[in-house]
């Protein structure tokens, strides 16, 4: 998953605890397309309270390789509502990043390559 991916789910985990529900079609669809093992759904299933539940969805996704958040999008397809929001802050993210960037490297600095400086020892 990438790192904005990651950066999205942990903005809006509090969000997504409260609002969806994994015992459904989440964690069945999660474990169709591969990216939660028998083991994980056992896991989650396992858990005491449906926020708990989606709180480890939450904890396994991140490492799930990079077809996991998209995959996690598809599963909401009885949260339409969340699964927009998160579709949003990935676009805000992606907006971002350039300006990220540009705080990395400002215009004013001066770029040496190793090639032109004249070492004397």
């Amino acid at each position: 998953m990438e790192a904005r991916d990651k950066q999205v789910l942990r903005s809006l985990r509090l969000d997504l605890g409260a609002e969806v529900l994994v015992d459904g079609l989440v964690l069945q669809y999660l474990y169709q397309e591969g990216v939660l093992t028998e083991n994980h759904v056992q896991e989650i299933k396992a858990q005491a309270t449906g926020l708990r539940k989606t709180m480890l969805l939450l904890d396994i996704l991140p490492s799930r390789g990079p077809k996991a958040f998209d995959a996690f999008l598809d599963s909401l397809q009885e949260f339409p509502w969340v699964r927009e929001k998160l579709e949003k802050a990935r676009e805000e993210a992606i907006t971002e990043l350039p300006a990220e960037m540009k705080k990395l490297r400002p215009k004013d600095t001066v770029t040496c390559l190793a090639s032109q400086l004249n070492w004397r020892f």
